[in-house]
């Protein structure tokens, strides 16, 4: 048949996605990016908070119209939506014709198979394939989305964590790492398709390991992954601070193709809030753990995010906040009002706090972090760095790239004028010469 594949929610998700397009294109499968002319549709969900559950479900409804407007036979659900509320989906949404849950994904061809007999014959029954989470699905090749020049290495599923406002571990399982030598061989053959970028995923990447070999394993594995011949930059993603140790310092501070680039999720820095949220840490840890990175590695780039109006946050919580971020200066920083999602200790906490108060909160953060971002930027004027071809920009000799300060989708951009000629995926030597708030513009070094 062919197929649209609509991917929600995060990276993670979106590896996840890859691989079922892998399975679908070797059994003879073709594909289509307009949801009008695809006779199968699949949408692989995300309900990480409330706009994300809205986003999936929405999707899903507007997918269902191409059933009567389009060529559509069979409407699939997967991912964590359909983990989370399997049985509302099947009742609530008729127009799906089967689901998938977030360990089966490597099942999609079986419920394929399963869907189009219910599905055609009106049978009421409608498939649905769901392992245990402590299942860890593989597959073969992947159809890559994200351009070919860079790719995501998901290194583990679920989550130990249990934070009090966070559904993953009820809808990913526990924390399971992907084994060593499938890694390697998975990147070693991402870098023969043209691969330069390798960036590393999971619910946790620092914990990486410690399920399979008693200890945590990241040091080795990037090590490992550093020795594939092609891959020029390997990133790292979502590193608890409390997590980090002096080993995984050291690699990134000693290994060349390591990015001096760490995304530390922190959430919030008052004490009370912490405890509050089950975050292992403390704000003087997180503070120690900054100072250390910064003083072994001084080119580093700091990404974080923030949770605003978490219950039972004070103003004096939210102030506290913003006098750490100004005197951290983050270089990255993303801030989300606290969404209570059902279930979870966090959304029976008393003291709620006011959806407009989040909103004011959120946007007051990111004010402050704005003026930090475009002073650090600024500062950047003259200095020297290779960064990645991502595009031109179209009817000017205007490229936009990458730097190692910059991971795709959620960072800023260099500009780069110039009449030369770049492939997407090129390292190219560039001056910085002038700066906005978030991004950057350059010239070719020659």
């Amino acid at each position: 048949m062919k197929i649209c594949l609509v991917s929600l929610g995060c990276d993670k998700n979106l590896v996840d996605s890859e691989k079922m397009l892998g399975l679908l294109s070797a059994a003879g499968h073709t594909f289509t990016d307009d949801e009008a002319e695809a006779e199968c549709i699949i949408v692989n969900t995300c309900c990480f908070i409330g706009d994300a559950k809205e986003e999936s479900i929405n999707t899903i409804i507007s997918m269902g119209r191409m059933k009567e407007e389009g060529a559509c036979r069979l409407l699939l659900v997967t991912g964590c939506l359909a983990e989370r509320y399997r049985d509302e989906v099947l009742t609530e949404l008729p127009e799906v014709d089967g689901i998938l849950g977030t360990a089966s994904w490597d099942e999609i061809l079986k419920l394929i198979d399963e869907a189009e007999g219910p599905s055609f014959s009106q049978d009421l029954h409608k498939p649905q394939i769901f392992a245990p989470l402590s299942a860890l699905p593989s597959s073969g090749k992947r159809v890559l989305t994200t351009g070919g020049h860079y790719a995501y290495l998901k290194i583990a599923e679920g989550c130990n964590k249990r934070c009090t406002y966070c559904v993953i571990p009820s809808v990913r399982g526990s924390y399971r790492s992907v084994p060593m030598d499938e890694l390697a061989a998975e990147a070693e053959e991402l870098a023969s398709r043209g691969v330069k970028e390798l960036i590393l995923v999971a619910q946790e990447t620092t914990l990486y390991g410690v399920d399979l070999y008693g200890k945590k394993s990241l040091p080795e594995l990037l090590k490992r992954l550093a020795a594939v011949e092609g891959i020029a930059w390997i990133r790292i993603l979502y590193c608890y601070p409390e997590e980090i140790t002096p080993e995984l310092v050291q690699v990134i501070k000693e290994e060349p193709k390591v990015c001096h680039y760490l995304d530390i999720p922190i959430q919030h820095c008052a004490d009370g809030i912490l405890s509050r949220m089950g975050r292992r840490t403390t704000k003087a840890h997180i503070t120690a753990q900054i100072k250390t990175l910064r003083e072994e590695i001084p080119d580093i780039c700091l990404r974080t995010t923030f949770i605003a109006g978490f219950p039972g946050e004070t103003e004096e919580d939210h102030e506290e906040l913003m006098a750490f971020i100004n005197d951290v200066e983050f270089d990255r920083l993303g801030v989300f009002p606290y969404s209570p999602e059902e279930g979870t200790k966090a959304a029976a906490m008393p003291d709620q706090v006011p959806e407009e108060t989040k909103l004011r909160w959120r946007d007051e953060l990111m004010e402050l972090q704005q003026e930090i971002s475009a002073d650090l930027c600024a500062s950047r004027i003259g200095e020297e760095l290779t960064v990645m071809i991502e595009g031109k920009l179209a009817d000017e000799p205007v490229w936009a790239a990458r730097t190692y300060r910059d991971a795709p989708g959620v960072d800023g951009y260099l500009f780069v004028r110039s009449p030369r000629m770049f492939m997407t995926g090129d390292l190219v030597r560039v001056r910085v010469t002038a700066a906005e708030e978030y991004d950057l513009i350059g010239e070719v070094v020659e």
